[in-house]
C-alpha cells in the first residue's frame, strides 16, 4: 500500500490510515500525511518527542489524528521558526486525541470556523513557565460549532488556556487549566456547558466574557456546574494591550457582560483577591450593538471557602479592596449599570442578579455591590451594600447543551 511505504505504518499502527514516529523528517511526513489524508481516515502519531520547526494545518474534513497518549506523544515547537499556531484546524468533524502541544511561538491548538471539533486528551504547555512571550493560547476553537474539549490539560498561555470564542454549541468539561493568565474562558459564545473542570493557580480560573467588535456578540445561555476554581495566585503576565490584561491575581471567576449565565455546584477557595466578580464592560467602545451590562447571572448552591485576603495591587484589585474591605466577600457585583438606569430606575428585576442557596465557610461576607460609579462619581458619598436581599430570587434552570460530531454525541466520541 503506498500509503503504507510512504509514512512507515508499523504494527502499532496497522489500523490506522497513516502512522508517524519522529525522525528527522517527522515535519514534512507529518504535515504531508494532514494533506494527503481523506475523509474518514485517521493519522496515528507514535510514542516520542516531535521535533517541529512550522506550525501546522488539517483541512480535511472527517479526519482523527491520535497519539498514544499526552505525556507520551509530545509536538514539540521549541524551534519553531514560521507558522502562527502549533496545529491549525479549518476542516469539519475532526477529532484530535492523545497527544500534546509544547512551546508554540503562538497558540497551540487552534479551529476556526469548523462545524465539529473535538479535542479530547490533549495536553497544551509552554514549559518554561508563564511567560508574557508565551502563546496566546492553548486550546483555542473559534467561531465554530459543536465544539467539545473533554480530558485536556493547558498550561502557561498568556492569555487564555482553554478558549471557546465566537462560537455556539460547546461542551468544555474533565479538563485542567493551570499557570495561564485566564484558566478557562468561554467569550461571545451561545450555549456553553463547562463541567467538572479543575482552574488553579492561574491569574483568573473561570471567565466568561462578552466584548465588543467581534462578528458574535451577545453570550448567553452558558452553564459553569461542578468546577474546583482554587488557589488562583499566579500575577499576570500578558502581553501589553492584551484585554485579560485586567484580571487581577488571584480571581476564581469573572463573568462580563453576558446574559443568562448559571453558576452551580461549584467550589470556591483560597483565591488571593475574590472568588467571583460580575462586571459591566466599562472601557469606550464605539459599536450601538454591543450590550455591555451582565444580565440574569444567577449564582446557586455552590461552596466558597477562604478567599479575599490577599488581594492583587494592580487598578482592578486596588478598586475592588478599597471599595469593599478584605477579606473581599465571596460574590462582588461591580453595580456598573447605564447612567440612567443607575440614577432613576435600577437594574430591570427580571434582569437582576439571582443568588441563592450557597454555602459560605471562609468567614469572608457572602455578597458585595461594591457601587463603582458612586466611587468615581462622588467618592466621598461612596458605601458598598453588602445586603444580598434584594436578589435572593431564582431564575429557571438554563437546558443542557448537546453536541454532536460525525453523528454521534459528545460521550459516544469519548468512550
Amino acid at each position: 500500500m503506498l500509503v503504507s511505504f510512504t509514512f512507515g505504518v508499523s504494527n502499532v499502527g496497522a489500523a490506522s490510515d497513516f502512522f508517524i514516529s519522529p525522525g528527522a523528517d517527522a515535519q514534512e511526513r507529518l504535515q504531508e500525511a494532514l494533506i494527503m489524508a481523506e475523509p474518514g481516515q485517521t493519522i496515528e502519531l507514535a510514542s516520542g518527542i516531535f521535533r517541529l520547526t512550522d506550525g501546522l494545518s488539517l483541512d480535511v474534513e472527517n479526519v482523527t489524528v491520535i497519539g498514544q497518549g499526552m505525556d507520551s506523544t509530545i509536538l514539540s515547537f521549541k524551534g519553531q521558526q514560521g507558522g502562527s499556531e502549533g496545529l491549525l484546524v479549518t476542516s469539519d468533524q475532526v477529532v484530535l486525541k492523545d497527544f500534546a502541544v509544547e512551546d508554540t511561538k503562538g497558540d497551540a491548538i487552534k479551529a476556526k470556523g469548523v462545524d465539529g471539533i473535538a479535542m479530547i486528551r490533549l495536553r497544551t504547555e509552554w514549559t518554561d513557565g508563564p511567560k508574557p512571550t508565551n502563546g496566546a493560547y492553548g486550546l483555542y476553537p473559534v467561531q465554530s460549532t459543536n465544539v467539545l474539549i473533554d480530558g485536556a490539560v493547558a498550561i502557561g498561555a498568556s492569555d487564555a488556556g482553554i478558549y471557546v470564542g465566537q462560537s455556539d454549541r460547546i461542551i468544555v468539561r474533565n479538563s485542567r487549566a493551570e499557570f495561564n493568565v485566564a484558566g478557562l474562558e468561554i467569550e461571545n459564545s451561545y450555549n456553553a456547558d463547562v463541567y467538572d473542570n479543575i482552574v488553579t493557580r492561574n491569574t483568573g480560573g473561570l471567565l466568561v466574557f462578552d466584548l465588543p467588535n467581534l462578528p458574535q456578540q451577545g453570550g448567553h445561555n452558558v452553564r459553569f456546574f461542578r468546577n474546583k476554581s482554587f488557589r488562583n495566585d499566579t500575577d499576570n503576565f500578558a502581553p501589553e494591550g492584551n484585554i485579560v490584561g485586567i484580571v487581577p491575581r488571584g480571581t476564581g471567576m469573572i463573568i462580563m457582560a453576558n446574559e443568562n449565565v448559571e453558576v452551580f455546584e461549584n467550589e470556591f477557595y483560597e483565591n488571593d483577591t475574590m472568588n467571583i466578580v460580575v462586571a459591566s464592560y466599562v472601557d469606550d467602545f464605539e459599536d450601538d450593538t454591543y450590550k455591555p451590562t451582565p444580565k440574569k447571572i444567577h449564582i446557586h448552591h455552590n461552596r466558597f471557602g477562604p478567599s479575599g485576603t490577599n488581594p492583587d495591587t494592580g487598578e482592578f484589585g486596588t478598586i475592588i479592596r478599597d471599595t469593599v474591605g478584605t477579606p473581599v466577600p465571596d460574590i462582588v457585583w461591580d453595580g456598573v449599570l447605564p447612567l440612567l438606569q443607575y440614577i432613576f430606575f435600577g437594574q430591570d428585576e427580571e434582569d437582576s442578579l439571582a443568588i441563592h442557596d450557597n454555602e459560605h465557610t471562609g468567614g469572608s461576607r457572602p455578597f458585595a455591590n461594591a457601587d463603582l460609579i458612586m466611587h468615581v462619581l462622588a467618592p466621598i458619598f461612596h458605601s458598598a451594600d453588602f445586603d444580598m436581599s434584594a436578589y435572593a430570587k431564582s431564575y429557571p434552570s438554563l437546558p443542557e447543551v448537546k453536541v454532536e460530531i460525525r453523528g454521534r454525541s459528545a460521550d459516544e466520541l469519548v468512550n
